[in-house]
């Protein structure tokens, strides 16, 4: 008898190491179906699909996830029987629960749920993995659609300077992001000899809701250039406009500064709306023969009040004279906590000896450089240089 029930023990234990092992080999091909597709809905279905066909259930469903599959009633309220199972993200946190529903009056027996507890952990990281997936595909789309949205933004600055008898202008343009708020535009003459129409403007906010914003105060405002509208209505004009766009404009409100060059006069008219003061240096540098202007603000920002008023003030460009527009990113570089501000941008403009303007600039942004050592900025910067050849 003793020998009898050994033997019935090694015959039960070698059963049930068997069963372990077909429980195993099925897990470990319903895991290799699970992880077959990277596809969040497909690993879902997958899932689901597997537990109601291999324990012969009536349907299953993910909470947080609409998927069901098989006899599901209501998902928005458990019902007595059902059973659940929860998984978890690599922190630990509960992100959705596997529900079953077992056929009335049955229980699911150990194994079954030692079986569902094992496929949830599987089901677990699948679904993070396709999770992951999905929201790096859509980070490359989003990814793939700013970097087209920077080529329109780049095509949309002056593609090259134009010719104006006796000067030379240069512009140059940094972004933080992969567009941003800065506008700078130069509208020529419809005839030869006549004015020349340059804005340069910062739109309040970074990004790409600022870099919308921009583009549609460009379309605006070539329009009323072309119109031939003198630049005083233009500041006007677009600042009624940019409030009448609504709340969401009114808060991206535009500091700018219109210009018009007339080099039959050799003089300037410009408006500043709330923004930084233009620089305007007369003279060959050395500080008991150089004169420099600031030409600060008229009226508030473009957009920011319904009724602004501004005022045109004019100016002559003997020759030498040099004058600098820019967007306060230029003034905002900081090195730690030190600002570089309006007075080193001005002293950094009024030593440089180069004698074109893109020359000017590029000394500027080498001063920039250098202040910041190496410090990664946070707003976009803008600029542009006249110069009046001596």
């Amino acid at each position: 008898m003793a020998i009898e029930r050994v033997m019935a023990i090694e015959r039960d234990e070698s059963l049930f190491a068997k069963q372990q092992v077909v429980r195993l080999q099925a897990l470990l091909e319903l895991g290799r179906m699970i992880h077959s597709t990277i596809q969040l809905e497909e690993v879902l279905n997958t899932v689901l699909a597997i537990v109601v066909r291999e324990l012969e259930l009536d349907g299953a469903f993910f909470t947080h996830f609409p998927n069901t599959y098989g006899d599901v009633p209501d998902t928005t309220q458990t019902q007595p029987g059902w059973l659940s199972f929860p998984l978890h993200d690599k922190s630990g946190v509960t992100f959705t629960e596997l529900v079953v529903i077992p056929p009335a009056g049955r229980t699911l027996t150990l194994d079954e749920v030692d079986f569902l507890q094992s496929l949830a952990i599987q089901s677990s990281v699948a679904i993070e993995n396709a999770r992951f997936h999905e929201s790096t595909v859509k980070w490359h789309r989003i990814e793939s659609d700013l970097a087209n949205a920077r080529q329109v933004q780049r095509s949309l600055l002056p593609q090259e300077m134009p010719h104006i008898p006796g000067y030379t202008v240069a512009i140059k343009q940094v972004t933080c992001y992969a567009v941003g708020g800065d506008y700078l535009d130069i509208v020529p003459p419809h005839e030869a000899g006549g004015p020349t129409t340059i804005v340069v403007a910062d739109v309040a906010g970074k990004g790409l809701a600022s870099a919308m914003v921009g583009a549609s105060f460009r379309s605006a405002f070539r329009a009323m250039v072309n119109s031939g509208i003198p630049l005083l209505e233009i500041a006007t004009r677009m600042n009624t406009l940019h409030w009448n766009e609504g709340e969401e404009s009114r808060r991206r409100y535009v500091t700018a500064i219109f210009l018009q060059l007339d080099p039959a006069t050799d003089s300037i008219d410009v408006i500043n709306c709330g923004h930084n003061p233009a620089f305007l240096v007369i003279g060959c540098g050395e500080s008991e023969k150089t004169t420099t202007q600031h030409i600060h603000a008229s009226g508030t920002p473009v957009g920011m009040l319904p009724f602004s008023t501004y005022s045109v003030e004019k100016y002559s460009l003997p020759r030498g004279a040099r004058l600098l527009l820019y967007t306060d990113g230029l003034t905002e570089v900081f090195r730690g906590e030190e600002e570089f501000g309006d007075a080193r941008l001005l002293e950094a403009f009024i030593r440089c000896e180069a004698v074109s303007s893109e020359d000017v600039l590029e000394s500027l942004w080498t001063a920039l450089d250098n202040f910041s050592d190496g410090q990664e900025q946070a707003d976009d910067m803008t600029a542009m240089v006249l110069l009046r050849e001596a």
